[in-house]
């Protein structure tokens, strides 16, 4: 048996983060950070491949859980016939090592509870070697990586398996520590748990009292902005799609892909809620990787990196594990990162004329670096590519691609001119017309009165709602209007946008996956800027009505099973569901921040 997506609630500590399941259990943790492997990988297969479960030893009557305040502490409280306890879980900002920290704190009665730790490196693989060291932890090492149990409690081996059993009475506090460092290093020192849960507690209490927001929502904004900050690999400023892979986009299906990486795409959306949420810190760390990331030969940028920057994120298939649901297969690292999608050139030049407009302070190479890109671009915008959604197979010339270039000659030109920067301006003015009138000739359906997929379509996806965001044509155009009005016709289902448009994926109208959300929330983006503010607001309850009980979304939501699919949390989801929110505050209350592109 498995349990649902949004079972499961997300600790981290900036480097890494783990997901906690409502029984108790943690069921998967890359340690040391997102992308290494996993050494808790029941979420992908069985106990099996490595769990942590704390939980009573009696059936559980009832389970409710929150975040303590706005923070990344959380605290899921079981209830028994005979008492109840809560689980205080957390992961203290990095120090010398990790830690995951787990608290069991009686409530009411006495309850029975159990402790199992089942660890197994390299995603379920490796059984390690379990000894006690020299302070009374229980140490597991295998290959490079080390891991080190603190507790009061007795513990004993069983079955390869760390377990206890043990009894919490109201007003108990009983604490387990389980650390990380590589094994040719001593074992990690014991924390004092209290003190780390205080530091822990002042340092997300002090982060949220940055946040700007005061519109409707807060709360779930406020939810989304954390999400975000624990997605952050805090040594880079790389932000992570998902700390997840292989969570499926159609249950039981294929569509398995590793998001413990950093996408380009994201990049322009992800600073202006950043900034417009009072995080200037995090949005010039984000633009600094963006830098890093794409350094070097412009022919050679790729549309994703590695936490750090790493270019070289090669996929293959741990043919092991029995999948989330058996969907298989279980995917490591990405191969699509070697595509080409011309819309992330669109997605850099943009980030760094917002990075501008705001006033952050940019490096001095960065307009540089920008005109080489463009150089670049200037060659290759006219060629198929793989697309927004990085299809596998035959290129095709996607609609927001060939806007995705307009995007980026059109942002270089007004930072040429806005900045007096230098560079050659007709020449991108040109390219800038051209793939307009190029866009508009062939991407446009005038029988059915909207922007298609991909050049000589005759189906939709979800990606062109964004073309009034991004400035290619403004939201009153009538061709904008007849878009929207299709996307309406052919793809929502239950109230939901999908991003494929299901007469071109399955020749029949069936989705070849849950409804893709971030898409869903771009429709009432379009909403807000027709004008059209219930629909936009119509829309985006019924999204935030669809997160879990402690406000965490997945990529995609199957509305046939009421289930969210997809990796999760997902970044995407959360940044949109954060511009959404400011923006249906300003169109209100004009005076609060909008989350928009400056054009």
């Amino acid at each position: 048996m498995y349990s649902n997506i949004e079972d499961y609630a997300l600790i981290g500590d900036c480097e890494t983060a783990a997901l906690v399941n409502r029984n108790g259990s943690i069921d998967w943790l890359c340690w040391p950070a997102f992308d290494s492997d996993a050494c808790f990988t029941a979420l992908l297969g069985t106990k099996d491949h490595g769990r942590w479960q704390i939980t009573p030893d009696a059936p559980i009557t009832a389970c409710k859980r929150r975040y303590r305040g706005d923070s990344l502490i959380l605290e899921t409280t079981l209830e028994t016939d005979g008492g109840a306890i809560t689980l205080i879980d957390f992961m203290p900002p990095r120090g010398a090592a990790s830690d995951v920290v787990r608290i069991v704190r009686g409530d009411r009665g006495t309850v029975t509870v159990r402790m199992e730790l089942i660890i197994r490196f390299g995603f379920g693989a490796a059984i390690p070697w379990v000894k006690r060291d020299k302070d009374g932890g229980v140490l597991a090492i295998c290959g490079p990586d080390m891991t080190v149990l603190h507790t009061p409690v007795e513990t004993h081996g069983e079955n390869l398996t760390t377990v206890a059993k043990f009894e919490v009475k109201q007003g108990d506090n009983i604490p387990f520590v389980l650390t990380y460092g590589p094994s040719h290093l001593k074992v990690p020192a014991p924390i004092n748990v209290y003190e780390a849960l205080k530091d822990t507690e002042e340092f997300w209490k002090e982060w949220s009292s940055r946040c700007t927001y005061k519109g409707e929502h807060r709360d779930l904004v406020m939810r989304s902005l954390i999400t975000l900050k624990a997605l952050i690999y805090a040594p880079s400023g790389g932000i992570v799609a998902a700390p997840t892979t292989s969570l499926p986009e159609k249950l039981g299906g294929s569509r398995n892909w590793d998001y413990r990486f950093c996408w380009l795409r994201d990049a322009t959306l992800t600073l202006l809620v950043l900034m417009n949420s009072g995080y200037t810190d995090e949005a010039r760390a984000w633009h600094r990787w963006l830098l890093r990331a794409v350094a070097g030969a412009p022919a050679e940028m790729q549309i994703m990196y590695g936490i750090m920057g790493q270019r070289r994120l090669l996929e293959w298939e741990a043919d092991w594990l029995p999948g989330y649901g058996g969907a298989l297969p279980v995917r490591v690292g990405n191969a699509a990162h070697a595509q080409l999608q011309l819309d992330v050139y669109g997605e850099l030049i943009d980030a760094f004329h917002q990075t501008r407009v705001a006033k952050l302070e940019l490096d001095g190479d960065t307009w540089a670096v920008e005109c080489a890109i463009l150089e670049h671009l200037a060659s290759v915008w006219n060629k198929p590519d793989h697309g927004i959604w990085e299809l596998r197979g035959p290129g095709k010339h996607y609609v927001l691609s060939k806007v995705g270039c307009w995007v980026a000659f059109d942002r270089a030109i007004k930072s040429a001119e806005t900045f007096n920067l230098k560079g050659p301006v007709d020449k991108w003015k040109e390219l800038r017309k051209e793939i307009h009138r190029d866009v508009c000739e062939k991407g446009f359906d005038p029988r059915e009165n909207t922007f298609v997929e991909s050049y000589g379509s005759d189906v939709l996806d979800g990606a062109i709602l964004l073309l009034p965001a991004l400035g290619f044509l403004p939201a009153d155009d009538p061709r904008v209007k007849g878009t929207i009005a299709a996307v309406e016709k052919y793809l929502i289902r239950d109230g939901f946008v999908l991003r494929h448009d299901p007469r071109g994926v399955t020749g029949e109208a069936q989705p070849a996956e849950g409804a893709f959300l971030a898409c869903s929330l771009w429709l009432a983006e379009a909403y807000i800027k027709m004008g059209e503010i219930a629909k936009a607001e119509e829309l985006f309850n019924r999204v935030v009505a669809i997160a879990n009980d402690v406000g965490l979304l997945a990529e995609e939501y199957d509305s046939g099973v009421k289930r969210q699919t997809g990796n999760f949390p997902q970044a995407l989801t959360h940044i949109a569901l954060i511009a959404v929110a400011h923006n249906l505050a300003s169109a209100k209350r004009p005076q609060e921040k909008k989350v928009e592109r400056a054009k």
